[in-house]
């Protein structure tokens, strides 16, 4: 049986989310990140060293991060379902996307979300001008420019194909689920970009993703 440890508002929900496309059997074992500083607790260390969720058991297998667990979950359980077939085009594609998600569209997104802790964080009068100033100019100058570029990007790859492998859903649109719910939570997927948010209503509309909501519960990146 697969255990996910599960922490609420994390990567893991769309670890169940691929459970549910699999209709693979799991159990959750739920842990919840402290109110004040947003931390997962520390009973997550003794599943794995790092003390960080994504992370599954899997009878004597352990396995972290959200692209080695799709692509353990889909290789061992998938019978071929969610990836596109060796050598074609899509595979490419696929495995592009796969990595993409936590290699480049999550890295600015976390830098934005640290900065605007920065701005609105309790401190000393006067380093507050000085703390908010620095912070304003970092995503001025590089956060929300390197954003922009990202997400312009990925619409224009939605216009090529309805998923983000080419015509047939993928595990890499499951990967590609949490940049995007975060970034349309926090302002940064709009009606400027309609098939990216058009590709969150999708996902959001499918029977298995409510079920893997449903059993994770809370969900929330605001």
């Amino acid at each position: 049986m697969v255990i996910v440890h599960h922490l609420n508002n994390s990567r893991s929900q769309r670890v169940l989310w691929l459970l549910e496309e699999l209709a693979v059997p799991y159990e959750i074992k739920k842990y919840e990140r402290d109110p004040v500083t947003m931390l997962a607790p520390a009973a997550l260390r003794a599943v794995h060293p790092l003390g960080k969720s994504p992370v599954i058991t899997d009878g004597d297998a352990t396995v972290a991060e959200s692209g080695a667990i799709v692509e353990y979950l889909v290789g061992r359980y998938g019978e071929g379902r969610l990836v596109p077939k060796e050598g074609t085009p899509e595979r490419l594609r696929y495995t592009y996307w796969l990595h993409y998600a936590e290699g480049s569209a999550m890295p600015p997104l976390l830098l934005k979300l640290i900065f605007d802790k920065v701005e609105s964080a309790p401190m000393p009068f006067f380093v507050r001008p000085i703390a908010r100033g620095i912070s304003a100019k970092v995503k001025a100058a590089f956060i929300t420019p390197q954003i922009k570029t990202h997400f312009d990007f990925m619409e224009a790859e939605l216009a090529k194909a309805p998923w983000f492998a080419g015509d047939e859903f993928t595990a890499a649109d499951v990967q590609m689920s949490f940049p995007l719910e975060a970034a349309s939570q926090r302002g940064g997927v709009d009606a400027s970009r309609p098939r990216l948010q058009d590709f969150v209503k999708r996902i959001h509309a499918r029977p298995t993703y409510a079920r893997a909501l449903t059993r994770g519960g809370k969900y929330d990146f605001a």
